[in-house]
């Protein structure tokens, strides 16, 4: 797959205990995207965060969360983004957890497939 030009980010904003049907949460995102045909799918974990509940949620050893913020990224097309945004909220809504999803424009300078 050849990728490059005006496209878009996504990112999912979750937290590491969300889950739906006992699946983590970023699994099941990474696993729609990639049957969705979508370019990529990234997770990134954080070290500390708080949301709309304004819980803080950190990974200092002496307030060790089991709930650390993770950020789930993908980079496509605007029409493939624009599908996937659908899924998102709906399996968000699925698994009855908070969260928020953003986007942005993104220009892809290089993306192709290793060997």
């Amino acid at each position: 797959m050849k990728l490059e030009g005006e496209g878009k980010l996504l990112r999912i904003f979750i937290g590491e205990a969300d889950h739906l049907d006992h699946t983590p949460l970023y699994e099941v995102f990474v696993r729609r995207a990639r049957e969705m045909d979508m370019a990529g799918a990234t997770v990134i974990r954080g070290i500390e965060s708080f949301g709309a509940g304004s819980l803080i949620h950190t990974a200092k050893i002496l307030r060790l969360s089991e709930d650390l913020p993770l950020i789930v990224e993908i980079v496509d097309t605007e029409q493939k983004i624009d599908e996937f945004v659908q899924v998102a909220g709906d399996l968000l809504d699925q698994a009855g957890c908070g969260g928020l999803i953003t986007e942005e424009r993104a220009h892809v300078i290089w993306y192709r497939q290793g060997k």
